[in-house]
């Protein structure tokens, strides 16, 4: 049937959609597992960044089966809410997620997608929301997320047409950061990931859960919140140890990255 894996690369955890006979097409259970990953990643204190690609050369992601989902979902066997961790709503993972999209990036899959940080993409990946040409619509965070993401006239375009968009027109809607060949897609995540391992992990968590909790508040709300992450980061052992470093010019040996094996080192 296939599942998600997740395999190390150094500080880099891989996480696959493994099931490419079906174009990664996910079952319910593979909704659980890939939650159940994104929880391993965030628990893992050896783990800086997450990489999440496809197996095979064809698919990142093309959805939910639908044989299996529209049944148990209209039999009321099966509650859309337990797909949240899976589409990273309500998260409380603030480590950086990057997508390596290998191939076609469709409907939930394009929903999960939206759901990480930094985004390259194959030259030949497709990406699509069709969910109105089979009578659904897009709830796996979509429909809050994409108006937030790029212009709404082009978030709206995409989800009333259902336009299947090439990787070049992708990255022109602001929806990726990369397009590189294909052999170089995963490369690149993981060179990505391995970079962000570098920085100071209070730091980067900081930036995004100040990112994903600010976005809805008034302004002035926004800017108190705002100062308290802020003072949270300047007042942290990292911010210490980065000042001291720049200081003696040595690279930082950031407190948030030691295991707890290069504590009993140290």
């Amino acid at each position: 049937m296939g599942g998600i894996t997740l395999e190390r690369e150094g500080p880099v955890a891989v996480v696959r959609f493994d099931r490419a006979d079906k174009l990664n097409a996910l079952t319910l259970a593979m909704y659980d597992e890939l939650a159940a990953a994104f929880d391993e990643v965030r628990d893992d204190d050896a783990i800086a960044a997450a990489v999440l690609t496809g197996s095979g050369d064809r698919a990142f992601c093309v959805g939910a089966d639908l044989e299996e989902s529209i049944p148990a979902l209209a039999e009321g066997r099966f509650d859309i809410s337990r797909w949240d961790g899976a589409h990273q709503k309500h998260t409380d993972l603030f480590k950086p997620v990057i997508s390596a999209v290998n191939g076609l990036c469709l409907g939930g899959g394009f929903e999960i997608m939206l759901s990480t940080d930094l985004r390259v993409a194959a030259e030949q990946a497709e990406f699509q929301l069709p969910e109105p040409g089979v009578g659904l619509v897009p709830a796996g965070g979509t429909l809050v997320r994409l108006t937030r993401q790029i212009p709404y006239a082009w978030a709206m375009r995409l989800m009333l047409l259902a336009e299947r968009l090439t990787a070049q027109e992708a990255l022109g809607y602001g929806l990726l950061n990369a397009v590189v060949p294909a052999e170089d897609v995963l490369p690149t995540a993981v060179e990505w990931g391995e970079r962000l391992s570098r920085l100071s992990g209070t730091a980067l968590a900081t930036v995004k859960e100040a990112v994903l909790r600010l976005g809805n508040l008034p302004p002035e709300e926004a800017f108190h919140s705002e100062a308290l992450y802020g003072q949270r980061a300047f007042a942290s052992p990292d911010a210490r140890e980065g000042l001291a470093a720049f200081s003696g010019r040595r690279r930082p040996d950031f407190p948030s990255r030691r295991t707890a094996t290069d504590e009993t080192e140290h």
